[in-house]
């Protein structure tokens, strides 16, 4: 990797992905600027990085243009979770057309590398397994999904047409299923879904039987993955599919929270959701082959970091409830 000290932009830098990016960033010498609107990023996330001379936190929402000297660019700033992207569908995909546009702007006036964090929602509700980056996928564009999807699928058009038309240095990851420390504890996604309702000893929801599958990638392979991509030669673009091939069933993943806690819950069904994807998996072929890049943490081992983090902050939870002198813990 290149470890000359640049100045590097995150945006979404205080969510689950970007506060280990940023964090990760800083630890290779970096200098990076953190641009969040808190929406679902919390100040608690970078709380730790707040007195680090290299690191700068600024509250904004990229919708809106934004005029900063840089000479990377990793685009982050979307609600990622159905339950907050499906809040307010409108920012959502204002949040990834404008705010693709406004960072494409800032990297083509800059000369910036700009990369973008895509979706393996691009996809939609897969025919293929696994999926691969010529897949062009099956998506509902009318949806409640689609906010989000087709907020994505645009961004990556952005992102070709600015590299075609004004020579923007681009890189496109499609992150795949990712977990760990740092997750929000009410996103809505089945790990800390699953985690939170273990700890607390609540039934754990299964929508349908279980049985749709998907692969989990532990957050500290996904941000190697993304930093060796900006780290390519400018002619490496991508789309590239960031994410773990090993795929199991919703349903083992509920089993084997189960087990790691050693919870009592049961488990419960609910019915499925709209357009909820049947299969998802990613064909990482691309990022072995030009990234050198392959996840190294096992799924249980990502489990029981992850649950040990849930466990404190509920933990926290309960103290704040306790003691109003505590009251910002989950909500700083």
């Amino acid at each position: 990797m290149n470890l000359t000290s640049r100045r590097v932009l995150v945006t979404g830098g205080a969510g689950f992905l970007g506060s280990h990016l940023c964090e990760q960033l800083i630890s290779l010498g970096h200098d990076v600027l953190c641009v969040d609107n808190f929406f679902t990023g919390r100040r608690a996330n970078i709380s730790h990085l707040l007195g680090d001379p290299r690191f700068e936190l600024m509250r904004h929402d990229i919708s809106f243009p934004l005029y900063v000297e840089v000479d990377d660019v990793y685009n982050l700033a979307c609600p990622a979770s159905p339950v907050h992207y499906q809040f307010d569908p409108v920012q959502t995909t204002k949040t990834s057309v404008l705010g693709a546009i406004n960072m494409l702007g800032l990297a083509k006036r800059v000369g910036a590398r700009i990369l973008q964090a895509s979706t393996s929602e691009v996809y939609g509700d897969p025919e293929v397994s696994p999926q691969t980056e010529d897949y062009r996928g099956s998506v509902n564009p009318l949806g409640p999904r689609a906010c989000y999807d087709e907020g994505k699928r645009c961004a990556e058009t952005l992102f070709f047409d600015y590299h075609r038309q004004h020579k923007v240095q681009i890189k496109i990851a499609r992150i795949f299923n990712t977990f760990g420390p740092r997750m929000h504890p009410n996103d809505g996604r089945v790990v800390s879904n699953f985690i939170v309702q273990a700890l607390r000893g609540d039934d754990i929801t299964l929508y349908g039987e279980g049985l749709q599958t998907r692969a989990f990638c532990y957050v500290d392979d996904l941000v190697e993955g993304l930093q060796r991509l900006m780290n390519t030669p400018s002619g490496v673009t991508g789309p590239v599919n960031i994410g773990n091939p090993h795929e199991i069933t919703v349903r083992q993943l509920a089993e084997r929270v189960v087990a790691l806690t050693g919870s009592r819950s049961r488990l419960v069904h609910l019915p499925l959701p709209q357009d909820d994807p049947r299969q998802r998996c990613p064909d990482i072929t691309l990022a072995q082959s030009l990234l050198d890049w392959t996840p190294k943490v096992e799924l249980d081992h990502g489990l029981k970091l992850t649950i040990a983090y849930f466990d404190r902050l509920l933990s926290e939870n309960a103290l704040a409830l306790s003691d109003p002198n505590l009251s910002q813990v989950l909500t700083a």
